[in-house]
């Protein structure tokens, strides 16, 4: 028999309400007692509520941004008559509430004091103390993993001086004092234990009336699969982390820091927390940066401030809002089903095969640009019957030289002067400023037996029609032995995708950024087209031009594609 209990938000310290910013569980979880359901938090610390009983989620009760207080009911849970405990009296603090009730209840004894913190203990007193590290808890030899201050600055009392990093959790330690960093007495890789000195300050004022740091008791987080089962003994979290959010964490300078804060580094249900330090998971949470997407430079790959700033740029710079975690997703970012897992060797004989090394890099290029271009493409056609005798009858009269004129080249050429008419497509985007080039390097897709390449013909502009045909000949079998150099494919203006050569009637070519347009060209054919008299048999050629819809709009393109057609039509507008 199973009976249906509500878990309610537990005693929480003295705030009144805090935020949701996390739900971790899901209707129909199976889930155990002590596993994180919601992450709360103030103005001044976040917490996560671990469930009071095992059971089975039949209902969630808040929702992401909703106002909790104690005794708001956060889900409801179907329980068995066995597994069911009476409910935790009322103001008792839980498991994950205890170093706040514990905080509330009694004053903390001090930390450990040198010296020099003693004598700057009388009121008014001004001159050197020595900062330790405060009261950890029961842990010891705890790694130096980031130092946020150095040599000359200024802290304030409360601003986090360190981080450090145990097997289970990671916190900053904060300054007991404010002053100027006289000498920093660790380094990073460095074990410390409480009463370990950090540094030296020249201080100004008497030490902080905040309440030291203190031991963090951990909440067994319980996993609710075999595959999660192996991690158990190592898995937990901390459960209440200080922070500082006065201020726009958008707007902090690079030198600022929160306040203590100690929390879980390890893989806990339903979530895989990325190694950063706790300030720099409140700063992504604030910008709607999902961390799993931001590459570490820290050591051993920790995400520093300075990583988050730089994916924040780099993703405005193209435009693109794919930054954004899945809670910030429902709001316009993207939030996608995880990719399907089939075991296709089940329906039949199957043979795995790595993708190139060139695939692999291409793909990702191209997974980016559609996603977070804005494209539309351009479909017109353009007549070339005059332009292809002229073609044959150049190959003809140079037959001896052994440069074969391919359409390409004469495409190339007719690109670079539209580009000249129409500047904004031989552009790229950097942050809110749109870069217009003055050169003209044109790059064209190889087909290789490893995968796309792009090639790029470097001052068109300055070569003719002899010159870039035998130039392109070149770089394309470069292309195909894989001898092409990085330097051969960088600096592109605008590109050409043709399939001239092996059909199709128009496709949809990916922008290759950070340029704003693309050219693709598919099979010609000869139509019949009217002349206002009669029908004649023309070879016409299909261009398919995407652009970047964010700086071209949809007049623009069309009058692009018109007037390159025009010139490929008749090829002697390129003098005019």
């Amino acid at each position: 028999m199973s009976n249906n209990t509500e878990i309610k938000v537990p005693d929480i310290g003295d705030v009144s309400e805090v935020d949701v910013i996390e739900i971790l569980v899901a209707e129909g979880d199976t889930i155990a007692k002590d596993q994180s359901l919601i992450t709360v938090e103030s103005d001044k610390a976040s917490m996560e509520i671990p469930a009071s009983h095992a059971g089975l989620v039949k209902a969630i009760k808040v929702k992401t941004g909703d106002k909790v207080k104690e005794g708001s009911v956060i889900l409801e849970l179907e329980i068995s008559d066995a597994a069911k405990a009476p409910p935790p009296p009322a103001k008792e603090a839980s498991p994950a509430a205890a170093p706040a009730a514990a905080e509330q209840a009694a004053p903390e004894p001090p930390p450990a004091e040198t010296k020099a913190d003693k004598e700057s203990n009388d009121v008014g007193h001004q001159g050197p103390v020595t900062v330790v590290v405060p009261d950890i808890g029961d842990t010891n030899d705890v790694e130096v993993i980031e130092i946020m201050v150095a040599v000359g600055d200024t802290v304030t009392a409360e601003q986090s001086l360190i981080t450090v990093e145990s097997d289970k959790a990671s916190m900053e330690v904060p300054s007991s004092h404010a002053g100027v960093v006289t000498a920093i007495k660790v380094k990073l890789g460095d074990k410390v234990n409480k009463g370990s000195e950090i540094l030296e300050l020249r201080s100004s004022e008497s030490p902080a009336a905040a309440k030291p740091v203190k031991a963090v008791e951990p909440v067994q987080a319980a996993n609710t699969d075999a595959g999660a089962a192996q991690q158990s003994s190592s898995t937990s979290q901390a459960p209440l982390s200080e922070r500082d959010s006065s201020a726009s964490l958008a707007s902090v300078p690079p030198e600022r820091h929160s306040p203590t804060e100690a929390f879980a580094d390890v893989d806990l249900p339903l979530r895989n927390l990325p190694h950063a330090s706790p300030s720099v998971r409140k700063f992504a949470r604030e910008l709607g940066v999902n961390l799993t997407k931001v590459n570490g430079s820290g050591d051993k790959n920790r995400i520093t401030a300075d990583d988050v700033r730089g994916f924040v740029k780099q993703a405005l710079a193209s435009g693109g809002a794919p930054m954004l975690s899945a809670a910030a997703g429902a709001e316009g970012g993207f939030s996608v089903l995880p990719w399907p897992k089939v075991d296709f060797a089940k329906f039949g004989s199957i043979e795995a095969k790595p993708l190139s090394r060139i695939k692999r890099i291409s793909g990702a290029n191209l997974q980016r640009n559609w996603v977070m271009i804005p494209h539309v493409t351009n479909n017109d056609l353009a007549d070339i019957t005059d332009l292809e005798t002229l073609r044959q009858t150049l190959n003809q009269e140079n037959q001896k030289s052994g440069i074969k004129v391919t359409m390409l080249a004469f495409l190339i050429k007719a690109v670079v002067a539209a580009l000249k008419k129409f500047p904004e497509f031989n552009a790229s985007i950097e942050g809110e400023n749109l870069i217009l080039k003055q050169y003209y390097h044109i790059g064209f897709a190889a087909d290789t037996p490893n995968g796309l390449m792009v090639p790029v013909i470097r001052d068109a502009d300055k070569k003719g029609i002899f010159d870039i045909a035998a130039e392109t000949s070149e770089l394309a079998k470069l292309a195909r032995d894989g001898k092409l150099s990085p330097a051969q494919m960088q600096g592109g203006c605008f590109s050409i995708s043709s399939l001239g050569g092996i059909g199709g009637t128009s496709f949809t070519p990916i922008i290759n950024a950070p340029e704003v347009a693309i050219l693709g060209v598919s099979r010609s054919s000869h139509q019949p087209v009217w002349d206002g008299k009669q029908f004649q048999a023309r070879l016409m050629l299909p261009l398919s031009l995407s652009y970047d819809h964010r700086v071209i709009d949809g007049a623009a393109a069309a009058r692009f594609n018109a007037y390159l057609g025009s010139l490929l039509a008749d090829f002697r507008r390129i003098a005019l």
